[in-house]
């Protein structure tokens, strides 16, 4: 199993558009690109999505090549191929850190979503998303509310038990 995205960290961003990239983040990266080697600088692909998104998604290259393999095999000009094609290829920038563990996020995707001098990095596990500090907050408060009115004694570890439940498809 490939390394792990966790934690979540605010950075500067300067007028450039150069943010840096979380250290432990910058080791997944290194980790989950077969190309890269010591003193090369890790790929990355941001998804910036369609106009709902409200954020920027970050995929290893691991993780980038194992959705290109899903989407291959939909059926060729299928509705959800092309949306997903459209999601994944055309909304996407494939980029590089800088020498210094640093993304440069272009003026487009940054307005996209409201970036302006700080960036939150939030972990997912297998990616790791970029929003504008106030944004995440206020789409997140929700999860925040319904954890608490679990109660005291409640353990988000109970979740899991949903993954063990077979899906209609299965």
């Amino acid at each position: 199993m490939a390394q792990r995205f966790r934690g979540e960290s605010v950075h500067k961003v300067d007028s450039k558009g150069r943010v840096s990239i979380p250290a432990l983040f910058r080791r997944v990266l290194e980790a989950s690109d077969p190309a890269w080697a010591e003193g090369l600088s890790p790929n990355v692909v941001i998804v910036y999505g369609g106009k709902s998104q409200n954020y920027l998604e970050a995929y290893t290259q691991q993780a980038i090549n194992e959705v290109d393999e899903r989407i291959a095999r939909l059926p060729r000009g299928s509705k959800p191929r092309r949306a997903l094609e459209h999601l994944f290829n055309a909304q996407s920038l494939p980029t590089q850190t800088d020498d210094t563990g640093r993304l440069v996020l272009p003026a487009k995707l940054r307005e996209k979503v409201g970036i302006t001098g700080e960036a939150l990095f939030v972990a997912m596990g297998d990616t790791f998303q970029i929003w504008a500090p106030d944004a995440f907050e206020a789409r997140n408060a929700d999860i925040e509310d319904w954890l608490d009115a679990q109660g005291d004694d409640f353990d988000p570890l109970e979740l899991l038990e949903m993954a063990d439940v077979p899906s209609a498809s299965e």
